[in-house]
């Protein structure tokens, strides 16, 4: 095979863990790369007395094994379910990897189109994230309050990074928040590679030295990143699914720095933080300077029976009414996917007897499994819908210039702390409308919402603002 093959092959499998079905070559080249020692096998399900193992998400639950005829062996084999999505892993089907030549990535003068301005407090978190990437640190945690400005305090360290050669991703929970990040990255680093990788993707085939992806498609990557940031490391499933952990560290080359952003960290990042087990840097104000909308709490002792009807509570309208700017759009997040598709109609025939609303046109809701959903919120920040209700997909990583935000039924499970403090921060997150309500309704207060308001109050406080 030809050396300017190989090199067009390196750079399009290396870093990469994929099932034969994955890699599109012909069967001749396929082989020629096995037994040249280009591509590795290893083993896909691993077996000892006492557990399976996934090699692919590290699954090791035997509730998430099962076994299935396999046409090719004639034998039943295990297989896993856990990460069944991305494709099926089964124990008579290894998993390759690279291991010929890496390639080497470019190494730009200029890589940034950004030409914007860091404020200083920014700018100083820029500067920690840059060292961090340049003395190849371990970990370096970014907390910083929702709406500092977190994308553009990594442009200066993608920056370095990128004119060394290094290869960068960016990873975060949620594939809306890719969508969002990939034209604002395609702008700022013009003459990158760029890829975009989540459910549903187009991409997946390109080859780029910069990747935005879900957590998710992590687990198509092995040793592959210099540079690994992980986005919102405090949300859903990232905290909740060990496998997404596992994927990452495992996507990261042997030398590599991991880079975590959030703006609520959980218990176990505070308590490495207090031990000095982890190096962090805290942000305490948004980018125009302006503090966090503080959410005010209502009690409605008939939210229940009023949910179940449903209809709109009485306090939610008579709120509308008194709001200080009503030219700003609602953004309502409810507890569930059944209370959306009830409220949606309900509240648009309210709204228009009240003279609020043109058409039903005009409110309209989101969910995760909405195929329509990245349109719908398109629209809503188009300003064609005047209210989006919305289950918790989002609440964090999603920018609206000009909104009022009501969480309904605040009290449910769903909503804990770090979901209350990200719903929050959806609002007054322009510089030309830097405030916005925050309305919690209720029929009985929980600690995560008396420790969502205390949280925002703290970090006010610790920016300055009383």
């Amino acid at each position: 095979m030809a050396s300017e093959t190989t090199n067009q092959l390196a750079y399009q499998f290396a870093g990469k863990l994929l099932l034969r079905s994955e890699i599109p070559l012909s069967e001749d080249v396929f082989q020629h790369c096995v037994s040249s020692g280009n591509f590795t096998a290893v083993s896909s399900i691993s077996k000892n007395l006492l557990y399976c193992q996934c090699n692919r998400c590290g699954n090791r639950e035997p509730g998430l094994f099962a076994k299935i005829p396999c046409q090719i062996c004639r034998r039943e084999h295990h297989y896993c379910r856990k990460c069944i999505e991305m494709g099926r892993v089964m124990e008579c089907e290894p998993l390759y990897y690279w291991n010929g030549d890496q390639p080497n990535w470019p190494t730009p003068a200029d890589p940034c189109s950004w030409d914007g301005e860091l404020t200083d407090k920014q700018q100083l978190a820029a500067d920690r994230i840059t060292q961090a990437i340049v003395s190849q640190e371990k970990e370096l945690l970014i907390w910083a309050v929702c709406g500092a400005g977190k994308t553009e305090m990594l442009f200066p360290g993608i920056t370095k990074a990128l004119q060394s050669g290094k290869r960068v991703c960016l990873a975060t929970p949620r594939a809306d928040v890719v969508r969002e990040l990939l034209p604002r990255f395609r702008q700022a680093f013009a003459g990158v590679s760029i890829q975009g990788l989540y459910g549903g993707s187009d991409e997946k085939e390109k080859v780029a030295q910069l990747i935005l992806s879900t957590t998710h498609q992590l687990l198509r990557f092995r040793q592959a990143f210099d540079v690994l940031i992980i986005d919102e490391i405090d949300a859903f499933p990232y905290h909740k699914d060990p496998s997404l952990s596992f994927a990452a560290n495992r996507s990261r080359k042997q030398i590599s720095t991991m880079i975590y952003l959030t703006a609520t960290p959980r218990k176990e990042q505070r308590r490495r933080m207090l031990q000095k087990q982890l190096n962090h840097m805290f942000v305490p104000t948004r980018f125009h300077g302006y503090p966090l909308p503080v959410p005010s709490l209502k009690m409605c002792r008939t939210l229940k029976k009023d949910l179940a009807r449903p209809a709109p509570p009485k306090l939610l309208t008579e709120w509308l009414k008194q709001r200080v700017n009503p030219e700003r759009q609602l953004l309502l997040f409810v507890p569930t996917i059944e209370l959306a598709e009830k409220l949606e109609m309900v509240l648009a025939r309210k709204f228009i007897q009240l003279g609020w609303l043109p058409s039903k046109q005009a409110i309209t809701f989101v969910h995760a499994s909405d195929p329509d959903r990245e349109e719908k919120v398109q629209q809503f920040r188009r300003k064609e819908t005047f209210m989006l209700l919305t289950t918790t997909i989002l609440e964090r990583g999603v920018t609206f210039p000009s909104v009022d935000v009501v969480v309904l039924d605040a009290g449910h499970d769903v909503f804990d702390e770090a979901a209350l403090v990200q719903i929050a921060g959806r609002a007054g997150r322009s510089s030309d409308d830097p405030t916005g309500e925050v309305l919690f309704i209720h029929d009985g207060k929980t600690d995560a919402m008396v420790e969502a308001v205390s949280s925002v109050k703290a970090m006010n406080k610790r920016g300055g603002f009383r």
